[in-house]
This record gives C-alpha cells, structure tokens and sequence, in this order.
C-alpha cells in the first residue's frame, strides 16, 4: 500500500471563486472517499524554502512571486505571467504555492531515502511553470523540484504526464538533462494550450532523444489512447531503465472537462491507472510517485482521482454508486443532472466520424514517433 501526501493548507493555492482551478475539487475528492467508509490517511509536509525552489527557478522570479504576494505590484509583473486572466495574483500566493511544491518534495525525499516506495500527492501537479515565468494556473513547478531532489540523490527519473495539456514546463527545466526522460501524452498544441509539445521536441545537448511527446488528436477517444499508451510508453521505459516513475495524473482529458477536447471516461483512466502501477513496478523497482493536476469539470474529476485512490493504495471492490449524502452535500456543484455511479454510465462511446478519424491519426502519429526514436534505442 503506497503513501498518501496531503496538507488541508493546500486550500490557499485559490485564485478566487471563478478560477478553474478550484481547491474545491480536493475538498469534493476527500469528501467522496470518507463518504464511501474510507477516509485517505495522510503525512503532512512542510512548504518548500527558498533553496528548494531555487534548484529549479530564478532568484529574480522567486523574488517578484514574494513581492506580489505582500501586496506590491511592480511593473514587470505580467511579462512574467504574473497578473493575468490564468495566474491572477492573491496575498499569499508565494507560501500558498510553496505548500504544494513542499508536498511533491515530501514525496520525492520519501522515496528516496528508501522510506516507501509509491507516494501519491493529492495537490501539485504544477507542470506549466517556467524556470522565470507562472503559465498555465502554475506559479512554481513542484514537480520539476522533486525531479531535481531525486536525481541529486542519484537516480534516473521517468517523468510521464497524462494531462490533456502537454508538461511543458518540466520538459524545459530537463530539456538538456540526461538523468530525466520526459513523456508527454496530450491533446496537440494545434488545438490546445499552451502550443507546444511536438513531436519533434526532444532533447538538447545530454538530453537529445529523452523528452518525448505524443500530440493526439481532438476526440481521441479511450480505446485510440490506450492504443498509443501501449505502443509507446512500454518501450520507452524499458529503453531509458528508470529508478523512479514520477506521474502527473491530470483528469482533465475526460470527456467532461470543459478545457479540452479528449474524450476518456472513468473506464479508460482505471485502465490507465492500473498500466501506470504494473510499469512502476516492472521498469522502476516499484518506486511510483503521483501527483495530481488539472481536471476542470467538478462532476467527473472527484470520481476520476477517486479511482486513482483504489487503485493505488490497492483497495478492493470499487464502488459502484455514489453514496446519496455525498450527492447531496455537493449538489450545487453537481447539477441535477450528475450520474449517481462512479463510472460513467458506459464503458465506451458508441464510435462516431470524429474519434475514427482521430485514432486513424493516433495511430500513424505513434508509428511516426517510433521511427523518430529508432535512432536513440538502437
């Protein structure tokens, strides 16, 4: 059974109540497994210091975060991604930020220091931010600091994102990093921010052929994804030979989600789940670490990261119907029309043009990118 990382202050990461990303959605996640009998028991960490953030990011960025988050507004903000629509500023926002890096840390100094082995962390997920500048809902890039702890205590990192939107910031803090391989599945940039994340993005220098993309189409569906997953992220493992499997587990390529145009159901994500647990333990030695991410829709990503708890720490039978009080407790948030089960009704769409199309693409577009790799793994 793996290890659960959680500090109620993670609630303060709140942009404001008309903001995506919601703490909101943690709070329902929690709700929903005590009201199924079984409450998530948790390690708090401590937030991050200024050294840990500075092992991935400017001493001027981290300054002009701290400046904005006591109420100053220097000029320059903006042109650091500071101030605007996706990364308004609060007060408090730098130690706010600093409790979900300080979370994934805590997860990564778990792991290695050989005092567990698979970790999930019920917050960051913050992949968007750049060395210099917030993107993306992401003032700090918790997972590019873990990243950095557990290779300077000498381990190979596989870093795989499942969010819809490509793991740009943590592919540029490693882009040049051979102790780190980036594997990105996401709806492409063509359609989706943040525009990145090509397949033709891999690497310089050290780190040429180890960041790795798969940009799929809009209304790929679960079947056409699971078909790439399993093309490509086995052999890329199995190639790179990791210590340690960091995931980003970002709901937002549901169906539901109103920011993205994939279409998984809860079916495909506890397949998906289920993949990522057997890949840690075959390729990793078992060492897993998970953090959570984007996933905008509040009636799909509870029950999404819901089954990313039994699946992880191994509990039985997942439930079928969510339990009434729950329903009740939420249901100006749910609608009226919400599912009263934890899966989606069905386990699959019925095919339409759109999804054919987009897995006929998929298809091509993982052999193309095995042709690309042939020359780094062999």
């Amino acid at each position: 059974m793996g290890k659960v990382v959680y500090s109620p202050r993670y609630r303060t990461y709140d942009f404001g109540p008309e903001h995506p990303f919601s703490p909101i959605r943690i709070d329902m996640l929690l709700d929903l497994m005590e009201s199924f009998g079984r409450p998530l028991s948790f390690t708090e960490p401590s937030p991050a210091d200024k050294r840990d953030l500075l092992s991935v990011h400017d001493e001027g960025y981290v300054a002009l975060v701290g400046a904005l988050s006591d109420g100053l507004e220097p000029p320059e903000a903006a042109g650091f991604g500071l101030g605007t629509a996706d990364n308004p500023t609060f007060s408090g926002m730098d130690l706010a930020a600093r409790w979900l890096v300080g979370g994934t840390l805590h997860a990564a100094r778990l792991i290695s220091a050989e005092s567990e082995t698979k970790v999930l962390q019920l917050g960051g997920g913050l992949h968007h931010a750049q060395r210099a500048r917030a993107s993306g809902f992401c003032l700090y890039n918790d997972i590019a600091v873990a990243v950095r702890h557990l290779t300077e205590a000498g381990l190979w990192v596989a870093y795989l994102d499942i969010d819809v939107h490509h793991g740009d910031g943590v592919q540029q803090i490693f882009y040049e990093d051979e102790h780190v391989l980036t594997l990105s599945l996401h709806e492409s940039g063509r359609y989706l921010f943040p525009g990145t994340g090509e397949t033709r993005e891999l690497g310089n220098g050290m780190g040429r052929g180890l960041k790795m993309n798969l940009p799929l189409e809009p209304f790929t569906d679960g079947e056409s994804y699971l078909e790439v997953f399993d093309k490509v992220v086995p052999r890329a493992l199995d190639w790179f030979k990791p210590d340690v499997l960091v995931v980003q587990a970002g709901a937002d390529a549901h169906y539901e989600d109103p920011l993205a145009d994939l279409m998984l159901t809860t079916h495909t994500y506890e397949k998906l789940y289920r993949r990522i647990m057997e890949l840690a333990d075959r390729f990793a030695g078992g060492r897993l670490l998970v953090t959570l991410g984007g996933g905008y829709s509040l009636i799909s990503a509870p029950r999404v990261w819901a089954i990313l708890c039994h699946v992880f720490l191994g509990l039985p039978d997942i439930p079928r119907e969510l339990p009434a009080a729950w329903l009740d407790r939420w249901a100006d948030k749910l609608g009226e029309d919400s599912l009263r089960t934890l899966h989606d009704a069905s386990a699959a769409f019925e095919p339409v043009p759109a999804s054919l199309q987009a897995a006929q693409r998929n298809r091509h577009l993982a052999d193309r990118f095995l042709d690309v790799m042939s020359p780094f793994w062999f």
